[in-house]
């Protein structure tokens, strides 16, 4: 008997130092991570933010990608405020905004490091969404930008996000594909943008509507790919509601609807 407590014993020994052992690496994950985003010059930007009251709180992550993550905030009123921060140290993440930045006439002179770089993202995003909403497309509302940081409306409730169409199918799918259409014809005429990376990833179904986000690729229809990433984005949305039974339309008819 006294061996087969011994044993239990160490057993247990043995799971508790593992357990202790995940903690710190989980610990030890998650400071890493914070450093990466909170850096000093990203604490002093969410700092002026807090200070002029556009941020009066900052919650958990929304969703974290290789580039930015998102974090439930508040503003002085109570409303709810979605705190984009991009990843100054994403070198990877440089090499694929660059041919969405050359070409575009709104940020010519825009410095190769990744710093500016990434700053300049973060400005073009919120360029975008501003353009994009005053155009009458669903996207979040732009409340302001600094650096890498930039605060928009935030599209969900109690801190959590509205889903993607790749979570949850809307349930009127030909309602839903025709007002997409409306909204990329509005966003080539009145924004004069393409999106550029239109796909169900990258749509949110917010109370029965679609809405546009991830906006900091989106070009001019100036810029030398723009006709190539409109083809794209016609594409994937034909691909997407083809499968949930919509008749779609045949590409070249959609695509001169949008640049008539």
């Amino acid at each position: 008997m006294p061996e087969r407590i011994h044993e239990k014993l160490a057993r247990k020994e043995k799971l508790v130092e593992k357990r202790d052992r995940m903690l710190e690496h989980d610990f030890s994950s998650e400071r890493a991570t914070l450093e990466e985003v909170f850096d000093q010059a990203t604490l002093m930007v969410i700092y002026d933010f807090l200070n002029s009251g556009l941020l009066y709180e900052m919650h958990g992550v929304v969703n974290a990608g290789k580039e930015a993550r998102v974090y439930w905030g508040k503003d002085k009123d109570g409303k709810d405020v979605a705190v984009k921060i991009y990843l100054t140290t994403s070198a990877e993440f440089r090499k694929g905004m660059l041919k969405y930045i050359e070409g575009d006439y709104r940020f010519k002179g825009v410095k190769r490091d990744t710093r500016s770089l990434i700053f300049a993202w973060a400005q073009k995003e919120y360029k975008n969404l501003e353009q994009a909403y005053q155009a009458k497309v669903r996207v979040p509302k732009p409340i302001a930008v600094k650096d890498n940081v930039l605060l928009m409306e935030f599209i969900g409730k109690n801190g959590v996000n509205a889903p993607s169409l790749k979570e949850q199918p809307p349930s009127n799918p030909e309602e839903v594909y025709k007002l997409l259409l409306t909204y990329v014809k509005r966003l080539y005429s009145k924004a004069e943008l393409v999106h550029g990376d239109l796909s169900e990833y990258n749509l949110m179904m917010w109370k029965g509507k679609p809405v546009l986000f991830d906006m900091a690729q989106a070009v001019p229809t100036s810029h030398p790919m723009a006709q190539f990433f409109l083809n794209r984005d016609l594409a994937n949305i034909n691909r997407f509601f083809s499968r949930l039974g919509v008749s779609v339309l045949p590409i070249n008819e959609v695509y001169n609807q949008v640049v008539s």
